[in-house]
């Protein structure tokens, strides 16, 4: 039974993790929008999910050494970044600082992010009173 209530819940836990993390790093670039040079980034939820669901956990963060002032490293052998990992933002339109944080954009991905966040509690709460009405037998 603990094991079908685990995975029942599982996804709905993923979900809530990977889109509070998703919320802080739109924050950030919501934060950083007068920031000279600063990089707007995000999280693809939909490799994260995917990579956490199947089990897997992240390889190790490599780096290649380019000179020789760098740390040692090894190249990457996932080189678009691990599953959940922060990713750049495509630039949409450049600013003359060299900040890529399109406003308009952010605040789109902060309320898609927030809705969908709301949506999966709502889900959850819903699994759990489900279970306690049949638990209770009612």
């Amino acid at each position: 039974m603990l094991n079908q209530l685990d995975s029942t819940l599982s996804f709905h836990q993923e979900a809530l993790r990977i889109r509070g993390q998703r919320q802080e790093l739109i924050a950030a670039n919501i934060a950083n929008a007068d920031t000279p040079n600063y990089k707007a980034r995000d999280i693809d939820f939909k490799a994260a999910m995917k990579s956490a669901l199947a089990g897997s956990a992240p390889a190790p963060f490599n780096t290649t050494r380019t000179d020789e002032q760098h740390m040692n490293g090894t190249p990457s052998s996932n080189p678009g970044g691990r599953p959940g990992e922060p990713l750049f933002r495509p630039i949409m339109q450049g600013s003359v600082d060299g900040n890529t944080v399109d406003m308009d954009v952010e605040r789109n991905q902060f309320t898609d992010n927030a809705i969908r966040y709301e949506a999966s509690l709502t889900m959850i709460n819903h699994q759990i009173r489900q279970m306690l009405s049949a638990i209770q037998g009612q």
